[in-house]
C-alpha cells in the first residue's frame, strides 16, 4: 500500500510541476508582445552566431580596413550598398560584420554579468533575510555601501589602475548590479521565513543551510527568473556605456558602444548617419525586447499581479460616478 500510494504521490506531482509549465508557457504565448520581444531577442542571438558567416559570405573581415572602396575620394564612410549592406565607418570598416560580431560581445557581457549579479544576489539576499540579525545589518549596510558608490568614477579609477579589458567590463558591471536584487530577495526571504513550513523544518532538525536551499530557495523562482532576464539589459547598456566612454572592449574589437562612439567622433553621424543608426537601433530593439520579456515572464509566473492590476481599472458594473 505505501509502494502504491508513493507511486500515486509522484504522479500527482509530476502532473502538478507539468501543469504549472504548461500554464506558465501558455500565458506567455498569450502575450504577443512578450512573443515579438522573444523573436526579436532569438534574430539578435542568431545575428551573433552566424556572425562568421556573414563576414565568410561578404568576404569582409570586422577589422579590416577598405580605404579605397569603404571611403570616398574626401575620405568619408560610403553609405549602404551593393558593396557593404549597411555603409562602413570613419576607417573604411563594414558596419554589417562589426554589428554581428558586437552582438557578440553584449550578448556575452549581458547574460554572463546578470547571471554571476544573480548568484551574489541570491547569496548575500537569503543569507541576509534567513539569519538577520548582525549578519543582516552587515549584509546590508555592505549593500548600501555598494549602491552609494559612483558606477562612472569607479569605472574611470578601475581602468585608469588596470586598462581597459573584457573581463573588467564585466567585473564592473557585477559588482554594480547585485545589490538592488539582493535588497528584494532579503525582503522575500524575511516573509518567508517565517511561515509555517520553516516552522516545520527546524523542528524536524533540518540545518540553516538545508532550509535555506530545500524550503527557501525553490520559492524564490519566480524573482530571480524575473529580475535576472530584466538584469540583461541593464548589463548589456552598461557595456555600452563603458565602450562608449573608451573603458570597455578594446578596440578594434567590435562593440555596439564602441561604433557609437566612432560616429560621434569629429560628428561623422552628421554626414554618415547609418554609423549612428545601425548600432543604436540593434541596442534599443535589444533592451526594449528583453525588458518586455521580462515583464511578459513576470505576469506569466505570478498571474495574481496581472489579473490584480486589471481588476483595479476594470470599473465594476452599476458603479456610480464620484
Amino acid at each position: 500500500m505505501s509502494d502504491i500510494a508513493e507511486n500515486d504521490f509522484s504522479q500527482g506531482t509530476e502532473v502538478v510541476q507539468r501543469g504549472s509549465l504548461e500554464l506558465t508557457l501558455r500565458r506567455l504565448r498569450r502575450d504577443h508582445a512578450s512573443m515579438i520581444a522573444l523573436g526579436v531577442i532569438l534574430c539578435i542571438i542568431l545575428l551573433a552566431i552566424i556572425a562568421p558567416w556573414i563576414a565568410a559570405i561578404t568576404g569582409h573581415s570586422p577589422i579590416e580596413q577598405f580605404r579605397d572602396t569603404g571611403l570616398s575620394p574626401s575620405g568619408i564612410p560610403v553609405g549602404p550598398g551593393a558593396d557593404f549592406w549597411l555603409g562602413t565607418d570613419q576607417l573604411g570598416r563594414d558596419v554589417l560584420v562589426r554589428l554581428a560580431y558586437g552582438a557578440r560581445v553584449s550578448l556575452l557581457v549581458g547574460v554572463f554579468a546578470s547571471i554571476l549579479a544573480s548568484m551574489i544576489a541570491v547569496v548575500v539576499g537569503v543569507t541576509a533575510g534567513y539569519f538577520g540579525g548582525m549578519v543582516d545589518m552587515a549584509l546590508s549596510r555592505l549593500t548600501d555601501l555598494v549602491m552609494s558608490v559612483p558606477f562612472l568614477l569607479c569605472a574611470l579609477a578601475l581602468v585608469s589602475a588596470f586598462g581597459p579589458s573584457l573581463m573588467l567590463s564585466v567585473a564592473v558591471i557585477v559588482f554594480f548590479s547585485w545589490a538592488p536584487m539582493a535588497r528584494v530577495i532579503r525582503g522575500q526571504v524575511i516573509s518567508l521565513s517565517r511561515q509555517d513550513f520553516v516552522h516545520a523544518s527546524r523542528s524536524l532538525g533540518a540545518g540553516p543551510l538545508s532550509i535555506m536551499v530545500v524550503d527557501i530557495l525553490p520559492n524564490l523562482t519566480v524573482p530571480i527568473i524575473v529580475y535576472t532576464t530584466m538584469q540583461i539589459p541593464n548589463s548589456i547598456v552598461f557595456e555600452a556605456t563603458l565602450s562608449f566612454l573608451g573603458m570597455g572592449i578594446v578596440p578594434p574589437t567590435p562593440s555596439w558602444g564602441g561604433m557609437l562612439a566612432d560616429a560621434s567622433s569629429n560628428s561623422l553621424y552628421l554626414v554618415a548617419w547609418w554609423m549612428v543608426f545601425v548600432p543604436g537601433t540593434a541596442l534599443l530593439l535589444t533592451t526594449l525586447a528583453f525588458n518586455i520579456l521580462g515583464d511578459g515572464l513576470r505576469d506569466a509566473l505570478d498571474p495574481k499581479s496581472a489579473r490584480t492590476a486589471r481588476h483595479l481599472k476594470r470599473k465594476p458594473k452599476g458603479a456610480s460616478k464620484s
